[in-house]
């Protein structure tokens, strides 16, 4: 073997060795900081680690796996009562915003959510207005936040005992469409009916 091809191969093991290290040390970072945005986790564990202008960071799918690996040998009987917990409060918030075609989705639905996860809810009504409006009349306290991406109309935060509740919506034609994760994995959702059918059954 040619001693470049030693070489690149050696850089290949580092980075594939780093990218493992990263990986593992974001998805700590999700499960006891809260962090929920994957590209924060990443650039956090990569200075952590003393490599913030590596090429080697991993895709969010392996962040996920690592992160689920962690709550499962962690934080396993308080993840789930965490997840129960939150999809109870995104049924109820769903059942109140039945007009706007609710949809659940994130980590609360995947079942990756942590200790400080927030609840996101699609909503589909004619216009943001329209749900702010709903929510006045039912003295509902809500506050705008900043939209992730442009298709997103409006983003309305409440709190529900001491949880985040997002309510995000978008524009009416949109309900038809598949929405995919910025590393191209297609992004779930469930309406009420799925949401109900995942939590625990009454005693």
């Amino acid at each position: 073997m040619k001693p470049s091809s030693r070489r690149a191969d050696a850089q290949a093991s580092r980075n594939a060795h780093l990218r493992q290290l990263i990986a593992s040390t974001a998805a700590r970072l999700m499960a006891e900081d809260g962090i929920a945005d994957y590209p924060l986790a990443k650039r956090k564990a990569a200075r952590q680690l003393g490599s913030p202008d590596t090429d080697a960071l991993p895709t969010n799918a392996e962040v996920e796996s690592e992160l689920r690996a962690y709550q499962a040998l962690y934080q396993e009987r308080e993840q789930k009562e965490r997840i129960d917990e939150l999809r109870g409060k995104a049924a109820e918030m769903m059942e109140i915003m039945t007009p706007f075609h609710p949809y659940l989705t994130g980590s609360v639905l995947d079942g990756s959510a942590g200790r400080y996860a927030e609840v996101d809810i699609l909503l589909y009504p004619d216009s943001a207005k329209e749900v702010e409006i709903f929510l006045l009349n039912r003295q509902i306290p809500f506050e705008h936040t900043t939209p992730r991406h442009d298709r997103v109309d409006a983003v309305l935060q409440l709190d529900m005992e001491g949880d985040t509740i997002n309510l995000v919506i978008y524009p009416p034609q949109d309900e038809r469409t598949a929405y995919r994760s910025r590393d191209g994995r297609l992004r779930e959702r469930a309406r009420l009916e799925a949401v109900r059918a995942l939590l625990p059954a009454n005693p």
